[in-house]
């Protein structure tokens, strides 16, 4: 925390870098290769993650009918072997958040390292910019998904009710033996999704920690890094000679997407945020520049911004960025 009380004592003025980067075809240089394998291995199972729980329905049916019927062992049942395996879904999603934990310090540290400056680390590296883009983007996917599905924390919260009364009572003791889901790893499950953004949290947490234990990187490597990302997806949606060189009209959303992403991670992990006068972030200009796209989701990227960071409603924060959100 000492560490990161040092930015406090820094004058910012937002910059604008005004680079390319290549999201679609980037492929990672031999002095990326090695980190690059180890974080697509983590990766490969973001898609599917965010296609299960796009599907997630929840068994709120069996539960309404499990709790109105208390007397009755079969309702009580089928409950229980609807709700089961979708906290085994809800394990696995925890234990994703896991390797997140592990791998984005890697990153960070290639990304923030003293040999270059944020430029010129994410303009050579731009195949762990890209990775480092698509867990920003997976986190805003993921915590969207899991905000507005009340049926995750209504599944958890029955399956440990209805697990700790078999255990008092003994009942189903051959399922109990062979439960995938411990105590301590469900007390860790519910701290998880007891988070309204869990992945953001994750990720929020990961990086303050990743500044705080690394001594020998000076903290505003770290926000420096996260700042200049913001300004280059911020270039590429607003000039089109970049974004006219996307393949793929996703690619446009995809920058919006981590800009607002870094914007958020930045407010967690900088002391003043990201919307004070100081921050190296400009933060109108990428509100603005959102609006004046018209993305299909925009209320979704806007609401990101709203309520998922730390200091938008601080009194530091301009009374026009405050308008701009309202």
């Amino acid at each position: 925390m000492g560490n990161l009380l040092k930015l406090l004592s820094k004058d910012y003025t937002p910059t604008k870098v005004d680079i390319f980067v290549d999201f679609e075809n980037a492929q990672a240089t031999e002095h990326e290769f090695p980190l690059y394998t180890k974080v697509e291995e983590v990766l490969k199972d973001a898609c599917h993650i965010l296609e299960e729980l796009q599907q997630y329905r929840g068994a709120s049916s069996e539960i309404r009918e499990a709790i109105s019927n208390p007397s009755n062992d079969d309702l009580q049942e089928k409950a229980w072997e609807a709700v089961r395996p979708l906290v085994l879904q809800l394990k696995r999603y925890y234990e994703f958040s896991i390797q997140l934990e592990n791998i984005v310090p890697q990153l960070l540290g290639k990304l923030c390292s003293n040999d270059k400056t944020a430029k010129e680390h994410l303009e050579t590296q731009q195949a762990l910019f890209k990775q480092f883009a698509q867990i920003l983007d997976f986190t805003l996917k993921f915590d969207d998904l899991k905000m507005n599905n009340p049926a995750i924390q209504n599944d958890f919260s029955y399956y440990r009710r209805t697990l700790s009364r078999m255990k008092m009572t003994n009942e189903h003791s051959s399922n109990m033996d062979n439960q995938e889901v411990s105590n301590e790893i469900a007390n860790r499950m519910s701290l998880f999704y007891a988070h309204a953004t869990p992945m953001l949290k994750t990720l929020s947490d990961t990086t303050t920690k990743f500044v705080s234990e690394n001594k020998d990187i000076p903290v505003e490597n770290t926000t420096d890094c996260l700042s200049t990302m913001a300004s280059i997806c911020r270039v590429m949606i607003e000039n089109p000679e970049y974004y006219t060189r996307f393949q793929n009209e996703e690619t446009l959303l995809f920058c919006m997407r981590v800009m607002v992403g870094v914007i958020i991670l930045y407010d967690h992990v900088h002391p003043v945020g990201a919307f004070a006068k100081n921050s190296h972030i400009d933060v109108k200009s990428s509100i603005k520049v959102l609006k004046d796209q018209h993305p299909v989701n925009l209320e979704a990227l806007l609401n990101a911004l709203r309520y998922t960071t730390k200091h938008l409603n601080d009194d530091a924060t301009p009374k026009g960025t405050k308008t701009l959100l309202a």
